[in-house]
């Protein structure tokens, strides 16, 4: 009944949404998710320590009067301030930093003055050092047992337990976000301080490690219920904008891409995917049950008559004529070439006397609009160069009878429109960097001593990957267990991870508007830490998958063992329209809003309307990241495409396709693409729309057979073969290239007695007490034969 209800409103027509994807929302609204609506009377208590000790100091001016210099004496004295033993002054301390981070609101007229003195307070406390002695204080905080013990005891923890953790964390999510931002009136030396404070970041001056693996041991410790006091929603907030300021953003990514395929020789890429899919016009849904049942009865109706084929609606973007339109009535065994010959070329509309055009219904669009779309697909073909060693030994066991394995340029004794075939396919080859990268380790590993040791850059990824390695498995599965916490169609169970520690108040809610506000608060802090962990999850995937094949595999198999892709699919299993249209806030509570202008009166009806946006930009962020990680990690891989056929994921998938925005319908149809194959003839004819878009929408690989289900991928597959060979590579080229032990085997041998009986050997401190014991037991006691080792030689 519920699926019947949800496809009766995705039948009603939903508006385009204007959404642009990007790195992240508004750099104001990132600033006002760091902070929960139960957190507001705070920015008043900051500002009170702040003038309270500034009064004690400089009497009579204020903040933005101050000379620079002036004001870098004053951060120096609450930077020696900071190191005092008393907890309650160093938090003191704290939170007059944070309101200087925050822009000193308190004397400011506008929101852009709060950014403003914001932004040139924060460079200045990274200039005077307060970003390291804020490091030296959260990693006491962590590693502080005491509060850990008394949190684990506590049957209900709130904001009180965590208040020294969230104020460090916000202040250095201030001062990173921030920094991280460009604007267009920086100075040079806010430029070399940006560039200064990213490789610091990206690098393990921390105790020997980035500053990222700091953050993934405080998300492990949370999971584990050790620390459950800690804010979760800050850590990863601060988390996700560490990776993406030291790793870089999506655009850093294509251009890093771009480089890397000149540096290997390799073609340019055929197009800016970025630039693509903004240009994408968004597609109608497909159609609902109700609409297919009607469908079905005028097909019975009019069985005996050849029914007049029908023009599309505007998932036919291109006017092109669609193979899969012909009459479905028609025999099943008609000879396929019939359908094939409407793929070429463009027909004018007006030229098919084969299609009718009904006199249109006044809710449709005007005709005039399908005129201004783009005609031609959107998407260069591509053909990996498997795919053309497959079609030459099909057709060299067809017409010679025999193969020669991986040669694709031999073409003699074929007839000649394969040879014709060859030459389009090598027009569109396209080599990836992973081929490359694979290719290589290979070589690697057969011939050791002739390639010698690898030069491995230090890129940031490789810093980053080689300090997650040894806890990977354990980070995977933490930032897991968070994302199901936070998933809105999670049931809450008892032995489930508490998030809320840093949104729920001291003293619960006793009138009603309190109980709304707290709901709107606790449902906006669950989709801010999903969107957090989908858009890191994603940096990961996309930074490792650059930087080494198998570094993206390795992730992506855990994700896979961890249960990801289920997780996804019930993610996904919910009214999708209802969550991205959403209005879990409150914009009178908003930073900077609610620090410069006056309070509004809050009252039910006005938290229940909401703000006037069309739709959620975190939620439609999320959605997008989350179907990009579920096509990262099943892209080429039968056994996952295979998972994602066996939780029944078409028809979540295609409810999905409600939501009218082009980079979320392409990657909801590249997810059905890739397991068309598996689904069935009368699947594919009973969704002849959603055919037809994947077909307009998504790039074609020319010899892949998804639309028929003829592809030899469709038969049986061993699949544990197919993982447990991936993981084999993964675990040699990890052995090879980190384990820095494996060349034993290959180590000169000394034969010489007197270096060896030089060499010093490590023995246990224990050693020394015991050796005399050890000389009368193993030595003085043991007879020793000596006429019997003179007649064994």
């Amino acid at each position: 009944m519920q699926q019947q209800t949800d496809d009766m409103e995705g039948s009603m027509e939903s508006p385009n949404l204007e959404f642009e994807y990007g790195d992240m929302d508004n750099f104001t609204v990132e600033l006002s998710e760091l902070y929960s609506y139960t957190e507001e009377p705070e920015f008043s208590l900051n500002r009170d320590y702040f003038e309270e000790d500034f009064k004690n100091h400089v009497k009579g001016r204020r903040w933005m009067e101050l000379s620079m210099e002036e004001q870098r004496v004053y951060v120096m004295r609450l930077l020696d301030a900071l190191e005092v033993t008393d907890r309650d002054k160093r938090l003191k301390v704290a939170r007059a930093i944070l309101y200087l981070a925050q822009g000193v609101f308190d004397e400011c007229d506008t929101e852009a003055d709060v950014l403003y003195w914001s932004r040139h307070n924060v460079f200045l406390l990274y200039d005077m050092g307060i970003f390291t002695a804020l490091l030296e204080l959260l990693s006491m905080e962590i590693d502080n047992n005491q509060a850990c013990s008394s949190a684990v005891r506590k049957p209900a923890i709130s904001l009180a337990d965590s208040t020294e953790l969230r104020v460090l964390l916000s202040i250095m999510y201030l001062m990173v976000e921030t920094i991280r931002v460009e604007t267009e009136g920086d100075s040079p030396e806010r430029k070399a301080a940006r560039e200064a404070f990213r490789t610091e970041l990206g690098s393990p001056l921390y105790n020997g490690e980035p500053f990222a693996l700091l953050l993934f041991t405080m998300v492990t410790k949370f999971c584990c219920m050790n620390a459950p006091h800690f804010p979760m929603k800050k850590v990863l907030l601060l988390l996700w904008k560490t990776i993406l300021f030291t790793l870089g953003g999506f655009e850093e990514l294509q251009e890093l891409k771009v480089r890397m395929r000149e540096q290997l020789n390799l073609s340019p890429l055929p197009e800016d995917s970025i630039k693509v899919v903004r240009h994408m016009r968004a597609a109608s849904p497909p159609a609902s049950a109700m609409e297919l049942i009607e469908q079905q009865q005028q097909q019975k109706r009019g069985r005996r008559s050849r029914r007049p084929l029908v023009k599309q609606d505007s998932l036919d973007t291109y006017n092109e004529r669609d193979p899969f339109k012909n009459d479905d009535t028609r025999d099943e065994e008609d000879d396929p070439e019939d359908v094939d010959s409407g793929i070429e070329g463009e027909v004018d509309p007006l030229d098919r006397d084969v299609i009718i055009q009904p006199p249109p219904p006044p809710q449709l669009r005007p005709p005039t609009e399908r005129v201004s779309f783009p005609r031609g697909l959107p998407w260069a073909p591509k053909v990996r160069e498997k795919d053309i060693e497959h079609f030459l030994e099909t057709s060299r066991n067809k017409f010679i009878g025999f193969t020669l394995g991986n040669d694709i340029d031999t073409l003699v004794g074929l007839p000649r429109p394969i040879h014709e075939s060859v030459k389009t396919l090598k027009q569109h080859k396209y080599v990836s960097i992973a081929e490359v990268q694979i290719k290589r380790e290979e070589e690697l590993q057969q011939c050791p001593m002739t390639m010698g040791e690898e030069a491995v850059k230090e890129t940031p990824a490789e810093i980053l990957y080689l300090g997650m390695l040894p806890s990977l498995s354990q980070y995977v599965i933490a930032l897991l267990k968070l994302l199901l916490a936070a998933a809105p169609t999670s049931k809450a169970k008892t032995d489930s991870i508490n998030i809320l520690a840093d949104v729920l108040p001291e003293e619960m809610p006793i009138t009603v508007l309190q109980s709304m506000k707290l709901g709107i608060d606790v449902n906006r802090h669950k989709e801010i830490i999903v969107k957090a962990i989908s858009a890191l999850l994603l940096l990961l995937l996309k930074h490792f998958k650059l930087n080494h094949i198998y570094q993206f595999e390795y992730v992506a198999q855990h994700l896979v063992f961890a249960n990801c892709i289920p997780l996804i699919l019930k993610f996904f299993n919910q009214n999708i329209m209802s969550y991205i249209s959403a209005k879990n806030s409150i914009c009178a509570l908003d930073f900077p809003h609610c620090v410069v202008h006056e309070m509004p009166e809050l009252t039910a009806e006005s938290l229940e309307a909401g703000d006037s946006n069309q739709f959620c930009w975190r939620n439609l962020f999320s959605c997008i990241n989350l179907l990009r990680i579920l096509n990262k990690i099943t892209k080429w891989k039968h056994s996952r495409t295979m998972m994602l056929v066996v939780f029944k994921s078409a028809p979540i998938l295609k409810r999905a396709l409600k939501v009218k925005q082009a980079m979320m319908q392409l990657y909801v149809l590249k997810l059905l693409k890739i397991q068309t194959k598996y689904l069935g003839r009368q699947w594919r004819k009973s969704n002849m729309k959603t055919m037809s878009a994947i077909y307009q929408k998504v790039r074609h690989r020319l010899n892949d057979d998804w639309a028929y289900g003829n592809d030899i991928d469709a038969r049986p597959w061993d699949f544990q073969a197919e993982e447990c060979a991936l993981r084999e590579s993964i675990e040699k080229f990890n052995a090879r290239r980190y384990d820095k032990n494996q060349n034993s085997e290959f180590t000169p041998v000394d034969n010489c007695l007197q270096s060896v009986l030089g060499q010093r050997v490590d023995l246990p401190e224990d050693f020394h007490y015991s050796y005399e014991m050890w000389l009368e037991r193993e030595v003085f006691s043991q007879p020793i034969q000596w006429e019997g080792l003179l007649q064994a030689q």
